[in-house]
């Protein structure tokens, strides 16, 4: 299973942006919180990170605190914590994962050893190899104090504030005294006391200068980050400056090359067209020869044309006549059959009429065909 998502806890503005690009070099997805306490509300929101990098040393609710909130809570408990200090001790490592702490990551975060991390434990989470979390009633006890000096104390000692004694024999090499027949009393001497203020003072030193450190550190990543800015703005207006007069001097230039070859295309059609010319009229051009000709083949033409015409009328009329002539004849022949069977039958003037009635249809006939062909 990838590490796709990480929650990056830590107060110092310049650690978080220092881990997320390293992050972000992964293609992981990163949420940053600037507390514990924010983080605790991020994971109270119902999102979910593949693994959380928990710093240390912080203000309020510091990164054993908020892992003890974490890994007592059944629904995040599982969520892998990687913390990230300065310590490099075996035992501090051993120490933290005894409260849930899945490993150390040392500041300043190197680009290898967190690759090499990651890939480990993306590893346990595909076997399913990770430590389980401690129980949430073991941590309470447990405490994880490396930022002072360890006193050389017995672990069932108490302290008692010894009186004053006189200066003698075996007076400071007096052996703790056994309490209740298990404790041990340890005199509250001035050694102890210049130990423990010491400690006392090298912690209150240490988040001091941690907290002077980390606003130091914000106060270096804003100016930088609002030089960086500055530049990058400055930068794109220049880049914008230079694109602007880069496309104004490419429409100027695309300009004069158009008119250059809107120029050079109208040259060369003149001097075609002026070659043209000069072709026409070293042929003569179109001359009278030429017109005469043409007149000439345009009246044989519309000879041909009438010639043609009045063939086709000759032929239609003599065509014309045959035809009368043919049903004159057949018209004939039938009023002398008809003749011939009538004057067997009807007296000499029934002949006569209809004799007369033929001849008189057959001149009608002839004279309607003569007018009708003659009208062509």
């Amino acid at each position: 299973m990838a590490i796709k998502n990480a929650l990056l806890v830590d107060d110092s503005k310049v650690a978080r942006f220092a881990l997320s690009k390293l992050l972000e070099n992964r293609e992981m997805q990163v949420n940053m919180a600037g507390s514990a306490e924010e983080a605790l509300d991020f994971l109270n929101s119902d999102s979910r990170p593949d693994v959380i990098f928990m710093d240390h040393l912080m203000p309020g609710m510091n990164g054993v605190e908020a892992t003890k909130a974490i890994k007592g809570n059944p629904d995040t408990a599982d969520i892998p914590i990687i913390m990230c200090t300065s310590k490099k001790s075996s035992t501090f490592m051993e120490e933290a994962r005894n409260f849930g702490v899945y490993n150390i990551l040392t500041k300043p975060p190197q680009h290898d050893g967190l690759n090499a991390l990651l890939d480990q434990l993306a590893s346990d989470v595909t076997n399913n190899t990770l430590p389980q979390p401690p129980a949430p009633g073991s941590m309470d006890d447990r405490n994880l104090d490396i930022d002072d000096d360890p006193l050389e104390l017995p672990d069932n000692a108490s302290l008692e504030l010894s009186p004053k004694e006189e200066s003698g024999p075996g007076s400071t090499d007096e052996p703790p005294r056994a309490v209740n027949g298990g404790s041990q009393v340890v005199p509250l001497t001035s050694d102890l006391i210049e130990q423990i203020a010491r400690s006392a003072v090298k912690t209150h030193i240490n988040n001091r200068l941690h907290e002077l450190l980390s606003s130091l550190f914000d106060e270096q990543h804003d100016h930088i980050k609002r030089v960086l800015d500055d530049d990058e703005r400055r930068k794109n207006d220049a880049l914008t400056q230079q694109l602007s007069a880069l496309r104004e001097e490419f429409d100027a230039r695309i300009q004069g090359l158009k008119d250059e070859i809107a120029a050079e295309v109208n040259l060369s059609l003149a001097r075609e067209l002026a070659d043209l010319k000069s072709s026409i009229q070293s042929s003569g051009g179109f001359t009278a020869d030429h017109m005469a000709e043409l007149k000439d083949h345009i009246t044989s033409v519309q000879t041909i044309d009438t010639e043609f015409w009045q063939t086709l009328q000759s032929e239609a009329i003599q065509q014309a006549h045959d035809i009368s002539r043919e049903t004159a004849e057949d018209i004939a022949q039938r009023t002398i059959d008809l003749y011939v069977r009538q004057q067997r039958s009807t007296t000499s003037r029934v002949y006569t009429i209809g004799l007369a009635v033929s001849l008189g249809i057959f001149t009608v006939g002839i004279a309607w065909l003569s007018g009708l062909f003659g009208a062509f």
